[in-house]
């Protein structure tokens, strides 16, 4: 059968391909458009398969809270390239996928990729994925989202960029710009928890030990080695509890006292950052060109 160019424009549309993936596909299913998504989407199973072990370390963080303000979202989704971060395609894809955990709240990344997203094509959040490796020629990975509940007040967000995000639930729902405020604090500070009640035991526990540690390098009495500890545990709790942190925006004053000041209270919080904990490759130009050519 004769593939026109009519028939290509519509793959086109339908899967956001490229023309000439779209007419070869076309040409080996006799014209039979349903033939051809399905074996495009094969083979976009299979480049995908392939990219998946490649690192992917850069992306998007994206927020998003609900009109009431009482439900929110805070997602990554990692490329392997900064450009192809400022893709629209994948920055489209990014903004869908949050749409679709704010409105349908899945329960975690396996479920979500079973979801479908809302859009002229309403293709399920996996398949879409796989299109776009296919269409952009990176590994693209849904890394994480969570989701935040609000049940006395309302959910502040703040985004630095399209690197960091961050979620803040206060107690008091007149309190938008006291929120926002927190969130942008939050970004910069990145404060561990929101109060020294809420620091893990085990964290407390490594933290005295070192400080006990290099106090009794000092040869100073036991007593006074314990009051040394004791006075830079103090200062660490101080600089990772959201409360006990300097405010960015006044330092001189701490942002348990500027919550204090507005009768509020922050309830928790959930900061983001593109790639924090993933372990990077280094590669020098000449290895990663040859990478390229050699089609890795």
């Amino acid at each position: 059968m004769l593939v026109t160019a009519s028939m290509v424009k519509e793959l086109r549309e339908r899967t956001g391909s490229g023309m000439m993936e779209c007419k070869k596909a076309l040409t080996e299913t006799n014209g039979d458009m349903e033939s051809a998504i399905e074996h495009m989407r094969k083979s976009g199973q299979a480049k995908a398969d392939k990219k998946a072990g490649r690192i992917a370390a850069e992306g998007l963080i994206e927020s998003i809270v609900s009109d009431e303000g009482k439900v929110a979202v805070i997602l990554e989704v990692n490329c392997e390239t900064d450009f192809v971060a400022k893709d629209a395609s994948f920055q489209s894809f990014v903004h869908k996928v949050a749409e679709c955990i704010l409105s349908q709240r899945p329960e975690d990344v396996h479920a979500l990729s079973g979801l479908t997203l809302s859009g002229d094509r309403n293709q399920e959040v996996e398949a879409a994925r796989q299109a776009l490796v296919t269409k952009i020629g990176e590994n693209i990975q849904i890394r994480r989202f969570e989701i935040m509940h609000s049940k006395t007040g309302s959910i502040a967000s703040y985004q630095h960029g399209s690197r960091i995000g961050v979620l803040v639930d206060i107690d008091k729902a007149d309190q938008k710009f006291l929120g926002k405020d927190v969130a942008m604090h939050i970004a910069a500070s990145r404060p561990v928890c929101v109060s020294e009640a809420e620091v893990p035991g085990e964290l407390i526990e490594k933290e005295r030990e070192i400080f006990k540690a290099q106090a009794q390098q000092s040869g100073k009495p036991a007593d006074i080695v314990e009051k040394m500890v004791q006075g830079r545990m103090k200062k660490y709790l101080a600089e990772v509890t959201l409360t006990g942190q300097p405010f960015v925006k006044d330092p001189d004053k701490t942002v348990g006292k500027l919550l204090n000041e507005n009768g509020a209270n922050v309830i928790s919080f959930c900061r983001f950052e593109v790639g924090e904990g993933i372990e990077k490759r280094s590669e020098n130009f000449a290895d990663e060109v040859m990478a390229q050519v050699k089609g890795v």
